[in-house]
This record gives C-alpha cells, sequence and structure tokens, in this order.
C-alpha cells in the first residue's frame, strides 16, 4: 500500500511543475518588451507582488520554520529567482529614471520586510509551531492580496461579457495548481497552505464557469468587429477610384441634395 507520505511527494512534484509554468506563463509579455526596448504600458507590480510572495513561502518552507517542506521551497526559491528576472527586465527597459526608482524602492521595502521578519522569527520564536504560525499567516495575508488582479479581470468579463482578455488554459493550470496543492495540505494537514490555495481553486472554478457563460458571446464580438474592419476595408478600395476620378483627392466629389435616403426594411 502506498503511503500517504508518498502520495503528498508526488503531489508536491505535480504542485512544482504546474506552478512553475504558471511562473513562467508572462515570458512571451518580457520577449514583448526586449524586442520593442521598451515596457510600454505594463506595470510592474504584479511581478513585485508575485516575488514577495515566492520569498514569504520559501522561508515558510525552510526546515528551520517548517520542517518536511521541501518542495514547497523549491518552486517558491525558483519563482522568486524567475519574478526577480522579470522585475530586473522592467528596470532595464522602463521609460525615464522616475519609474526605475519607484520598482527599485517597492524592491527595498520588500526585501528588508522579508529579512526582519525572518530574522525576528528565528531570534523570537523557539519552536516550529510559533515560527509556522507567524510566517503562515503572513503568507495567507500576501495570497489574499492577491487575488485582486482575478477579481478585477473577473469583473471586467461580467461587465464586457467577454472572456478574450481570460486565457481558458491560464484559468485551468490555477484550478490544477490549486487543487494538487490543497490535496497535497491536507494529507499531513498544513491550515497554511489549505487555505489560500483553498481560495486560489475557487477563484480559477469561477473563472472557468465565466469562460464557459460568456465564450460564445465572445466569440460573436470577435466575429462582429472582424467583419466590421472587412467592411471598412471594402469601403476603402471602393472609393479609392472613385477619389482618384474626383481629382485624386478624397471628399472633393459633390453630393446631391436629392439623393434618395436608404430603404428601411
Amino acid at each position: 500500500m502506498v503511503s500517504p507520505d508518498a502520495i503528498r511527494t508526488v503531489l508536491g512534484i505535480f504542485g512544482n511543475v504546474i506552478s512553475l509554468f504558471l511562473f513562467l506563463s508572462p515570458v512571451p509579455t518580457f520577449i514583448q518588451i526586449w524586442k520593442k526596448g521598451s515596457v510600454e504600458q505594463y506595470s510592474p507590480m504584479p511581478y513585485l507582488a508575485t516575488l514577495i510572495n515566492c520569498m514569504m513561502w520559501t522561508l515558510y518552507g525552510l526546515p528551520m520554520v517548517h520542517p518536511g517542506s521541501l518542495l514547497v521551497v523549491t518552486i517558491n526559491g525558483s519563482g522568486t529567482v524567475i519574478e526577480l528576472v522579470y522585475v530586473i527586465i522592467f528596470l532595464v527597459y522602463s521609460d525615464g529614471k522616475k519609474k526605475r526608482v519607484k520598482v527599485l524602492l517597492v524592491l527595498l521595502v520588500e526585501v528588508i520586510f522579508v529579512a526582519v521578519l525572518t530574522l525576528l522569527v528565528l531570534t523570537l520564536a523557539h519552536s516550529f509551531h510559533r515560527r509556522s504560525a507567524i510566517v503562515g499567516t503572513v503568507c495567507i495575508v500576501f495570497n489574499i492580496m492577491m487575488y485582486a488582479s482575478p477579481l478585477t479581470v473577473m469583473k471586467l468579463v461580467i461587465k464586457t461579457k467577454s472572456v478574450e482578455y481570460m486565457p481558458f488554459f491560464l484559468s485551468f493550470a490555477s484550478l490544477a495548481n490549486g487543487v494538487v496543492w490543497t490535496a497535497y495540505a491536507c494529507i499531513r494537514f498544513d491550515p497554511f497552505i489549505t487555505i489560500p490555495n483553498g481560495l486560489g481553486t475557487l477563484s480559477a472554478l469561477i473563472q472557468l464557469i465565466l469562460y464557459a457563460t460568456f465564450y460564445k458571446s465572445t466569440q460573436r464580438q470577435i466575429a462582429e468587429r472582424k467583419g466590421q474592419i472587412h467592411l471598412s476595408e471594402v469601403v476603402v478600395n471602393c472609393s479609392y477610384p472613385l477619389d482618384k476620378a474626383a481629382g485624386g483627392v478624397a471628399g472633393t466629389a459633390p453630393v446631391s441634395d436629392t439623393t434618395a435616403p436608404p430603404h428601411k426594411t
């Protein structure tokens, strides 16, 4: 019979793979930034928020804080490195000194916060239970704050009746990630991993329900936009010979006042 710890390890490995996919999902955005040589209107805040979240979970999984959480350390340590690379790219390609200074200040505050918390927890809390409780509570708070972004996207979906800016595979991966890590936490019950991942599972499930609800209306909107673009191209192409015949300047042809209005059906 397979032991619970073995199942937990397998789930943790699956969780690492799925989470790594989620961490790497912004790569196309950063390739675009690199090619254009500018961050344009992209905000660094989601990556700074994910960075401190990863640093906190790495601290939580350390043997001196919460023993037996190596797989929590591996994925969040990797996430810390990945998010740090994203932030560095923002610093390199930001337009203007003011934006760079803002990103550096937020980054500095995050590093100082994690360093001070680590020092206080390791020196003042003398048991694994107390250390886990302190760091785990902070982790939950940061996780809940990060759910503001998906909530904003879901509000936009409901308002526009379009899921164009809520990718299906990202929502599906988020659901799988939440389910796997919730199961991982329930085998050797850990409320600090269960609560945020349970909320993440619920958030992703709502996203998929919205996707199913508004998928058809999204396709209609996309088709209508394409139809309008095609129609405008036809109008432009048809009007070009007329403009040329009128002397080559658009809008110079006279319009008769006796032109009959279009027939309405």
